[in-house]
């Protein structure tokens, strides 16, 4: 038997972080379009929208592209059954966060940003390296 542990990818090697980065310049160039078109309660609305839909994913990343190679196949499934379960919980969380907290409050910038953060999901496999 085999007992060595699984080999380990750091953070910015994750075949996903470029689709991270795309994230999070996509978040801050919403907030800076809402804050300069709609006013600074937009702008912060919408980047805390951003920030709800990128800290989940930036979570999910680290719990399942954490493990690489044949012979770390149940921890690479075991590890994205628990980010996947771990970023629903948080995006909750952070959404009854960000309601029961900030005051004043957009909910359409917030919502937009969440919702076009996520967009760029659909665009990974051309932000990802083969």
């Amino acid at each position: 038997m085999d007992f060595r542990a699984p080999k380990r990818l750091p953070f910015h090697r994750l075949p996903v972080f470029p689709v991270l980065m795309a994230q999070m310049i996509v978040v801050l160039v919403l907030a800076v379009a809402c804050w300069q078109w709609r006013g600074v309660v937009a702008g912060y609305s919408s980047f805390c929208g951003g920030l709800i839909a990128w800290l989940p994913n930036v979570y999910f990343a680290h719990k399942a592209f954490r493990f690489s190679g044949a012979r770390a196949a149940q921890a690479i499934v075991r590890s994205f059954y628990a980010g996947e379960a771990g970023k629903l919980v948080l995006t909750a969380v952070l959404f009854a966060l960000v309601f029961a907290g900030v005051k004043p409050l957009d909910a359409l910038a917030l919502f937009g940003a969440f919702l076009l953060t996520q967009l760029v999901n659909w665009f990974a496999p051309l932000l990802m390296k083969r």
